[in-house]
């Protein structure tokens, strides 16, 4: 017998969740988060280093947070209209 197990995804949008967001959410200070991404040890996120600075910017999309740290904010999702019966 085939048993199927059906999970409901989140409604991910491809939201860059803030680096901070991630830090309160996994328990970590912002500046851990950080250089975990810059250094490749937390996959959830890329850093990108500024041409002319030694700033970085980071991209941390919702699908590969939730992924990695089981993380997502219902909250900043933006709600489906429902399709209007005629």
């Amino acid at each position: 017998m085939n048993k199927k197990l059906y999970v409901e995804l989140p409604p991910f949008t491809g939201r860059n969740v803030p680096i901070t967001e991630i830090a309160k959410a996994i328990g970590k200070d912002a500046q851990y988060v950080r250089v975990g991404i810059q250094q490749g040890i937390l996959k959830f996120g890329v850093a990108i280093k500024k041409e002319t600075s030694n700033e970085f910017n980071y991209y941390c999309p919702d699908k590969k947070v939730w992924e990695e740290t089981g993380y997502f904010n219902y909250e900043k999702t933006p709600r489906r209209e429902e399709p209007a019966i005629a």
